[in-house]
């Protein structure tokens, strides 16, 4: 099939990121739907073990048949190929400011909330629902925490992450707040990042993308 594909599951933080900047982006793109529950995790399957052998969301075949994996290198491709509106700023220190952003949320929050570590927790380590809550809201409080704080600690002033435009770290940032509301944790701990959520979930390109309002939504 020509064009953007996208391989998506509702509930999907990273995937999230990548529908968000697919629709800031206005690319039209064809979503494939692939349930991380269903008939044991249908990531798991033939088909979608041989486009991307890691068997995680998402993954974008781009315009050329190129399979692409990860949600931050799909974002940059995107940005880098259809350059508006930029997600990254013009200034280089604004630009790794920004990434690192993403990072405290791509790497030293999401990893350690994700399905395969509840999975995990929950089938090998034989932790409770109240044992595995409390995991979550530990490893949420104090990577939230410590991004509410990077951000004070910059004089933060603006409507986004970064600057007047949403950016990669508003990219990721939402679609993890989203998931901590699931989990109970209440981010009114962090007012910072709960006035960028308020205005970032403002914007069509936000609303569009969220977990509610797919297609393959339960």
């Amino acid at each position: 099939m020509s064009g953007l594909n996208l391989y998506t599951y509702f509930r999907s933080s990273a995937a999230y990121r990548v529908r968000i900047a697919l629709n800031l982006k206005g690319l039209d793109y064809h979503p494939h739907f692939v349930h991380l529950l269903k008939d044991g995790g249908e990531q798991h399957h033939d088909a979608y073990h041989e486009l991307n052998p890691q068997d995680l969301i998402p993954a974008l075949v781009t315009d050329d048949g190129a399979t692409l994996t990860q949600s931050l290198a799909i974002i940059e491709y995107l940005d880098e190929t259809y350059p508006e509106p930029a997600l990254l700023p013009a200034s280089t220190t604004a630009r790794a400011f920004v990434r690192s952003l993403a990072l405290m949320v791509c790497c030293d929050i999401h990893p350690l909330n994700n399905l395969r570590v509840k999975a995990y927790l929950e089938g090998v380590m034989n932790s409770s629902d109240d044992e595995y809550l409390a995991w979550y809201q530990h490893w949420i409080s104090e990577g939230l925490g410590a991004l509410e704080n990077r951000l004070n600690s910059q004089q933060h002033n603006s409507p986004y992450c970064y600057g007047d435009t949403p950016s990669i770290a508003d990219l990721c940032l939402i679609p993890q707040l989203y998931n901590a509301k699931r989990f109970d944790s209440d981010i009114r701990l962090y007012p910072t990042l709960g006035k960028i959520n308020t205005n970032c979930m403002e914007l069509e390109a936000f609303i569009k993308a969220a977990p509610e309002n797919q297609p393959d939504r339960e």
